[in-house]
């Protein structure tokens, strides 16, 4: 066998890996897709309820103290 005929036998076997690969991330893209209109038909929407925080403002003085604290604790031992 010549080079020109390695060379062209290598670049046959390139094609096919990365034909094969390409179309196997193509069924997977597609896949991915079915899957995803399948969950949204069948599940639906699922509501999350949403809670605002409840802050009690008689207890905001001791909240500063203690994030207060924390701040220099950690810089004391950061140091």
């Amino acid at each position: 066998m010549s080079v020109t005929e390695l060379f062209i036998d290598g670049l046959k076997l390139m094609l096919l890996g990365m034909g094969s690969v390409f179309s196997f991330l193509v069924i997977l893209v597609v896949a991915m897709l079915g899957m995803s209109r399948l969950a949204r038909a069948l599940g639906g929407r699922a509501e999350i309820p949403v809670s605002s925080p409840v802050v009690d403002a008689g207890n905001e003085g001791e909240l500063i103290a203690v994030i207060s604290a924390a701040i220099q604790h950690y810089r004391s031992h950061k140091s």
